[in-house]
């Protein structure tokens, strides 16, 4: 018997458009959010938490979140 819990997952939602996969995913156990984006094309990748409020909008547009997560970033630097 392992003593490791494991961690559920779930796949909120999934859209594919000319080799980009854009995934809303979701932990029940910590409530997180957090968006995943794989480049098939060029093997490139990023994830991104988000708050769970702002969900949907960075769904749809993860690459403004990216960059406004960059921005808050340097800000904080």
């Amino acid at each position: 018997m392992s003593n490791t819990a494991e961690i559920e997952i779930r796949e909120l939602d999934r859209r594919s458009n000319d080799g980009i996969v854009v995934r809303l995913l979701w932990s029940p156990e910590s409530d997180r959010v957090w968006i995943d984006v794989q480049d098939e094309r060029s093997g490139g990748s990023f994830k991104l938490e988000v708050a769970p409020g702002d969900a949907l909008a960075a769904f749809r547009h993860p690459y403004a979140f990216a960059k406004r997560e960059d921005a808050d970033d340097a800000v904080a630097a």
